[in-house]
């Protein structure tokens, strides 16, 4: 099979704490070194020169790590990690938009990318004029693109701004645009970062499809990074785990997400007070969160139909004093798809003007109708409507297989998601003409 992209040992280090100056200058030295086959003058190891007071190599940050790869042409690979695991490093030097501290790469074929919201646009530019901007860019004659320019403002679907200067486009307008422009110009290699993720559900449902049809019917290459294991799922055939700068999981889709779900499930035993990952107004904070049976033991697996009782614990600040405090859970499966909201409010349940400092919160599910796999779940704490604190993926729960029928058959794999209580009858078709 023909090779589309090959990396070979590619390393790239930040150097903390500096202003960016001199990149150019530093590139220049890299690449001469490498012609003449000395050291990279700018690449440190970081375990050089451990005995000097004066280390440099101590400011230096490794976003990746001799990362080793290669990816067919026609392959739909994605790209996953946690946020600062290296994933967009290596598509913007895949990309030229950075280049390696050492390594090399190499490409066959024209790549189109999408790493940020309005990559490659001009934002003085009109729409129109950004369309054959980014033509030119990746190679393409003017009669090239406008032959493609009525299909590219359909999809966009900014027809009607499209001779408007894009610096006034809507972060959704940017990427439906630049989206569009990048499909349909066919380069060979197309790079997707989560920039995706800015447009509505609809058009994010079109991206995919288009996506699935340019790997499918034209056979071009494709990097999709995403946070969103569905999409990796569906449309990928191949799945990359980047754990802090190296590759720890290549090969089979839905292995590469299980890998990653359950290897990140140990970070949610971590304190949550801790976590800096978080959004609100902070007068309250999630301490802790857990799962526990009926009668009180903490546990993490349950069989369907049992009863789950999802437990927080909060900490509020002294001096605050609040009414009308809320709290609710979303729960996710393994691809991230949210199941169900459980929500206080939604049960008209609201807690007033407690006078202590740290509180438990409880949420008892009754016989979990959850068939097996792996479930995840976000928490949420608000005061009067007002966010109070935010966490995704404060921790998981297992379904095994369960009774949940009362009927000695357990409940395996391949029959959904949720299950639903039934009433089944058989009725004489002559009854109910009588009735």
């Amino acid at each position: 099979m023909e090779k589309a992209i090959v990396f070979d040992q590619v390393s790239k280090e930040y150097r903390l704490g500096q202003i960016s100056h001199g990149f150019f200058y530093r590139d220049l030295q890299s690449w001469i070194a490498r012609k003449l086959g000395k050291k990279d003058p700018n690449s440190f190891s970081l375990f050089d020169n451990v005995d000097n007071k004066n280390d440099q190599s101590s400011n230096l940050y490794k976003a990746l790590d001799k990362i080793s790869l290669s990816i067919d042409k026609g392959e739909v690979v994605g790209i996953i990690g946690k946020n600062g695991a290296g994933k967009s490093t290596l598509l913007k030097i895949l990309s030229k938009v950075t280049s390696p501290s050492s390594g090399r790469i190499l490409i066959n074929g024209k790549i189109a990318s999408l790493l940020e919201v309005g990559t490659g646009f001009h934002p003085e530019l009109t729409g129109r004029e950004n369309v054959f901007l980014n033509g030119a860019i990746l190679g393409m004659n003017r009669s090239e693109i406008a032959s493609k320019f009525d299909e590219i403002v359909e999809f966009s679907g900014v027809g009607q701004f499209i001779d408007t200067p894009v610096k006034r486009y809507s972060s959704g307008m940017y990427v439906r645009l630049a989206f569009a422009v990048a499909a349909h110009l066919e380069p060979d290699i197309l790079v997707i970062d989560e920039v995706l993720a800015v447009g509505d559900i609809e058009f994010q449902k079109k991206c995919l499809g288009k996506m699935n049809s340019i790997s499918k019917n034209s056979g071009r290459t494709i990097l999709f990074v995403s946070h969103n294991m569905a999409a990796i799922a569906s449309l990928c055939s191949r799945a990359i785990y980047l754990k802090k700068g190296e590759i720890v999981f290549d090969g089979n889709v839905q292995e590469g997400i299980n890998y990653y779900l359950n290897d990140n499930q140990s970070d949610m035993s971590q304190s949550l007070i801790d976590r800096l990952d978080r959004i609100g107004e902070g007068n309250i904070r999630f301490m802790e969160a857990w799962t526990e049976d009926a009668s009180g033991t903490r546990r993490n697996l349950f069989l369907s139909g049992e009863d789950i009782v999802i437990v927080t614990k909060i900490k509020v600040k002294v001096s605050h004093q609040f009414k009308r405090l809320t709290a609710a859970y979303a729960i996710k499966d393994n691809q991230d798809f949210q199941i169900t909201d459980l929500n206080s409010t939604s049960v008209g349940t609201e807690f007033n003007n407690p006078m202590g400092e740290e509180y438990v919160i409880k949420c008892k599910v009754k016989e979990v109708p959850l068939t097996t796999g792996v479930y995840i779940f976000n928490a949420i704490i608000r005061t009067d409507n007002q966010i109070q604190d935010f966490l995704q993926n404060v921790s998981s729960f297992q379904i095994e297989e369960g009774d949940f029928y009362k009927t000695g058959k357990t409940i395996e794999k391949g029959q959904g998601v949720v299950l639903f209580k039934q009433d089944w009858e058989l009725l004489d078709s002559k009854a109910l003409e009588i009735s």
